[in-house]
């Protein structure tokens, strides 16, 4: 039969009975109510039992009577493993101090996080939140309860309009929901709009102030396009300008294409490193030897977990794959309508949103050490007005030679 679990923790034995009056000594056992199981007959005058540590005892008299000897075999149980722990002292030690050293470092408090916040600076939330108690390598039992934590903070920090602490194994994450205050508006100052380049206005929508360009005019960098001066010469004020003008600017590129096209492909060799990682630090168990020419690698990374607390010990996996890195000739064509499309992406970021390219010529084309190199001319409508702050005199008190309106704009 096999040993039950009150067996195992009062212990038991594993022994092995000789002699010439074998049975007679079983059947004397279990006639003073030793209790034996798993009595194994091996050979004549040979056999193995198992018996518990008390009946081993009891069992010393009847070997005498039949003159039988016992050799044991195997011992089993809580008190065996006691006593070989009793002799194991630096090893019960170091178990003790892991724990120890487990608990401890499962008490602290390893990292603290802030998240949502803008316009608060993270250093001003830390500060506060070290005052009360938060910060790295202080004991967890020694934090108050997370509402209260959260309470007090948030009095520290008028701008915040919600604060949780929330406690997350070893690591604390401070939340922040900021307080929505009203865009301040920066008091405006009587203004123009003028022309940011030289161009052909196409489009003129003066929203305030009085429009002194029209459509298919060619303008100036700095030429007024919407006055900030309105009213007769009588009656006359300045107000701040708004509206939108578009206009037709010219740009000369210079495009350089490989004719020679770099991908990768994977080969399907690929290899594991394995590493043991303690807080920042990994160290690097296997995975030696390999080597590619060129290669890419993911890794996964596992933190121990002890209930709800996260340990600062884990361990990565990271999967290197090898690569190919191909070249594939381009044709002609091909190139000059990945450089074309390159350049029109940049034109329109640089030249800003509701830009278009209305007309492109190609200039001139050549290869050279294995680019091809195109100057490329491309007219673009895009908004060419800024705000230009009123600082010279009414138009009426200009000079006769200057007209109203126009400015110093640098002459093309």
């Amino acid at each position: 039969m096999q040993p039950n679990l009150f067996s195992k923790i009062k212990g038991y034995i594993t022994i092995e009975l000789r002699g010439e009056r074998l049975e007679e000594l079983i059947n004397l056992a279990v006639a003073t109510r030793l209790v034996l199981w798993d009595i194994r007959i091996i050979k004549e005058q040979l056999a193995e039992v198992n018996l518990s540590i008390s009946d081993f005892y009891r069992l010393r008299p009847l070997l005498k009577k039949t003159g039988c000897r016992l050799h044991i075999l195997h011992r089993y149980g809580l008190p065996f493993f006691l006593d070989k722990l009793g002799k194991r002292k630096f090893f019960v030690a170091g178990v003790f101090f892991f724990l120890a050293g487990l608990f401890l470092l499962t008490s602290l408090v390893w990292k603290v996080e802030v998240e949502g916040n803008e316009k608060l600076m993270t250093v001003e939330i830390l500060e506060k939140a070290k005052q009360l108690g938060i910060y790295e390598y202080q004991w967890k039992f020694r934090l108050k309860n997370q509402e209260d934590l959260a309470r007090e903070l948030h009095n520290q920090l008028p701008g915040a309009a919600w604060i949780g602490v929330q406690v997350e194994g070893t690591h604390i994450r401070i939340k922040v929901v900021e307080s929505a205050s009203p865009e301040e508006r920066e008091p405006m100052n009587p203004r123009h709009l003028v022309a940011t380049k030289n161009a052909v206005v196409t489009q003129i929508l003066a929203e305030k102030g009085k429009p002194v360009v029209q459509p298919n005019q060619y303008v100036r960098e700095g030429d007024v396009l919407i006055s900030g001066w309105i009213g007769n010469e009588a009656n006359q004020q300045t107000v701040v300008s708004q509206g939108q003008v578009k206009g037709l600017v010219w740009y000369t590129s210079t495009i350089e294409t490989p004719l020679v096209r770099k991908y990768k492909t994977y080969s399907g060799n690929s290899f594991k490193r394995f590493y043991l990682v303690f807080g920042n630090r990994a160290l690097q168990l296997t995975g030696y030897g390999h080597k590619y020419e060129a290669s890419e690698s993911a890794s996964s990374r596992k933190t121990l977990q002890w209930r709800n607390y996260g340990l600062p010990v884990g361990w990565l996996n990271e999967k290197v794959r090898e690569v190919h890195l191909l070249e594939e000739p381009l044709e002609k064509e091909a190139a000059r309508e990945i450089g074309l499309e390159r350049a029109r992406a940049d034109l329109l970021q640089e030249a800003g949103k509701e830009s278009k390219i209305i007309a492109e010529k190609i200039l001139k084309e050549q290869e050279e050490n294995g680019k091809l190199v195109m100057e490329v001319h491309f007219e673009v409508e895009e908004n060419i007005a800024v705000e230009q702050p009123i600082v010279t005199v009414p138009p009426e008190e200009a000079a006769p030679d200057q007209e109203p309106g126009s400015g110093p704009g640098p002459v093309s």
